[in-house]
């Protein structure tokens, strides 16, 4: 029998498991307090279950954490970037940022990526696989491991490598398991998807009644550049992909939010301002469309160069459009997705 991933089973799918060895339903709970609220990860360490059980348990789970197989520390700031090495071998990265309000994870949730968006350090190493559920949820415990209570990790975001909505499966178990109540208990009210605009998943979100932040990758406000950024584009163009924003918003009550990487000469034009804000403004009666602003950041190969989010948000401001520019972390350590994964997969030749 195929082992399975205990680390991403819920309170009630663990029970069954528990309950179809023949042992009773409150061992199930106290092996998923011991994974998800003592943060142990090893059979062998949870003393209050018998050595037979525990060997009962190895031999039908495995506790799928990542180990960090680099740090990289920010000098400027107190960014942490882990390049984790998953029971495969595969590298993902996480990115653990301190904020006034605190601290926020940025998970990866696939191995590599297929949308293959010009400007990102992922896409020219292509995909290899989705993560599991445990997978996500352990780039969250390896980056609070060893900190106290009150530095530990209170909001994600669900953009590093890989494209959130083509794991549909797998990153809606990792929510659920990242909320609920009897394990880490984080409030999705402080989780953002961000996702480069897959339609039928973000229909299929809407349905979840999850209160996340849906964030959208637009980088252009016309099908043509935006294709040629975004290859998704020419799938999902963009009078599909703002319906299905519009949309999520009557059915969800939540307004979308819209990331903007910054290119020079690409995007950054009065005119592409004024057809973004064309296009944004009808979709939220009442409320001002926010559009967050990020300078691209230089990715060898691609010939791209940052252009001024701040000359940027004042054209948008002009158009009507809320865009604020987002803070700069971790510049010294690379700390944009997919950056030190190339690199470390480049210099070891593989």
């Amino acid at each position: 029998m195929e082992k399975v991933d205990i680390l991403g089973l819920l309170p009630e799918q663990l029970e069954a498991e528990i309950t179809a060895m023949g042992a009773p339903k409150f061992r199930a709970k106290q092996i998923f307090r011991w994974l998800h609220v003592r943060r142990v990860f090893d059979f062998a360490e949870m003393t209050d279950l018998s050595k037979q059980f525990q060997s009962e348990l190895s031999g039908r789970f495995y506790i799928n954490m990542p180990k960090i197989a680099q740090t990289l520390a920010s000098c400027a700031d107190d960014t942490v970037k882990y390049l984790c090495r998953l029971s495969d071998g595969n590298l993902v990265e996480t990115v653990r940022m301190v904020y006034h309000h605190g601290v926020t994870a940025c998970i990866s949730t696939q191995v590599g990526c297929k949308m293959g968006c010009t400007f990102c350090a992922s896409a020219p190493l292509g995909f290899i696989r989705n993560l599991t559920p445990g997978e996500m949820l352990g780039q969250i415990y390896a980056a609070d491991a060893g900190r106290p209570e009150a530095e530990r990790i209170s909001g994600a975001v669900l953009m590093g490598i890989g494209e959130p909505l083509d794991n549909y499966d797998n990153v809606m178990q990792f929510l659920r398991l990242l909320s609920c109540p009897e394990g880490r208990n984080l409030s999705l009210r402080h989780v953002s998807l961000s996702t480069c605009g897959i339609v039928p998943h973000i229909y299929r979100l809407a349905e979840e009644d999850f209160p996340l932040t849906l964030s959208v990758s637009l980088h252009a406000a016309e099908d043509t550049r935006r294709s040629e950024l975004m290859p998704v584009n020419r799938r999902y163009p963009l009078s599909e992909l703002l319906k299905a924003c519009s949309d999520y918003f009557k059915k969800t009550g939540r307004r979308v939010t819209f990331e903007y990487a910054v290119i020079a000469g690409q995007n950054d034009t009065p005119e592409m301002a004024r057809l973004l804000g064309e296009r944004l403004r009808p979709l939220f009666p009442k409320q001002r469309p926010h559009v967050n602003l990020i300078p691209v950041n230089p990715v060898k190969g691609t010939g791209y160069a940052a252009g001024s989010a701040a000359k940027f948000q004042k054209l948008l401001e002009r158009q009507g459009i809320n865009a604020t520019v987002r803070r700069t972390l971790g510049e010294d350590i690379e700390a944009a997705c997919g950056q030190l994964r190339r690199n470390t997969i480049e210099n070891a030749g593989l």
